[in-house]
């Protein structure tokens, strides 16, 4: 296995225009392969940043004819790299929609699809509100994609503040965790940079995140700030709020190394619970 790997993330300001989205994206992937980088990963939403929920299922396209992937397939097959397809929303046969994200392979085909499994449903302190599964139906599978180089578990935003799914992922094999997002400023602020460094120590992991950055649809914003972090928690880049592209080079046998230093996915113990009045 190919211990070394050039990872990217790149970090947009996406807007209700999908063609101009992905002309963006596109720009910003080959510029990342420009510099060497054979992974390339984009966030949640990536060719669409709509506030609207009828908008979103009306834009939703089935899987096996859908114009946003065809285009992540060229893009791959053209600059011969791995992409993260962050997310764009699936319609299934019976109508439900997903949030779901892909791994295209540098023959342009797609590796492995993952459905949200939770959904972003909460009031935020500041005023926003968001309701996900007015719009998404949850995933119940959790994934592992097998790259050429290595396992790759997939997770997408909201799915940041829910360890088990990490641990589950690093327990089936996965070291390298990609969290594509559209995390809002207020959140990001508090905890995107916390939870993402946690998540990598907890499961002795790279953690590849990257976001949307800037104003939306709806008065909405996003938080940015892309990183690439180690399996020992350590920042190695971070995009900060703008529009950019990142890259890192990764060992992936410093998972191993950080799995002996701190065997915590081999300590899980059984326990009972006692309530004390």
């Amino acid at each position: 296995m190919k211990k070394n790997l050039q990872i990217a993330c790149i970090q947009p300001s996406c807007g209700q225009d999908i063609q101009s989205n992905l002309i963006t994206v596109g720009d910003m992937i080959r510029k990342a392969r420009d510099r060497g980088a054979n992974f390339i990963a984009t966030p949640e939403n990536v060719a669409l940043m709509e506030h609207r929920d009828e908008i979103l299922r009306d834009k939703a396209e089935r899987l096996d004819d859908n114009s946003v992937l065809r285009f992540f397939s060229s893009i791959a097959r053209e600059t011969k790299a791995y992409i993260l397809v962050g997310s764009v929303p699936i319609i299934d046969d019976t109508g439900k929609v997903f949030n779901s994200s892909f791994i295209i392979d540098p023959s342009g085909s797609i590796l492995s699809q993952y459905d949200k499994i939770h959904l972003f449903n909460v009031n935020l302190p500041n005023g926003n509100f968001y309701r996900e599964s007015d719009t998404f139906c949850s995933g119940d599978q959790a994934v592992v994609a097998k790259c050429s180089w290595g396992e790759v578990g997939m997770t997408i935003c909201y799915d940041l503040r829910f360890p088990s799914l990490y641990r589950t992922l690093a327990l089936a094999g996965a070291k390298v965790i990609t969290v594509p997002a559209a995390f809002t400023s207020f959140t990001g602020a508090a905890h995107w940079h916390v939870l993402l460094r946690a998540r990598a120590i907890e499961t002795g992991s790279f953690i590849i995140a990257p976001g949307m950055c800037g104003k939306h649809s709806g008065g909405r914003s996003t938080y940015g700030h892309s990183l690439i972090i180690n399996p020992w928690g350590e920042v190695l880049e971070d995009a900060g709020d703008s529009e950019g592209v990142i890259i890192a080079d990764i060992d992936l046998t410093l998972v191993d190394e950080s799995r002996a230093r701190i065997p915590s996915l081999k300590g899980d113990k059984l326990f009972n619970l006692t309530y004390c009045n």
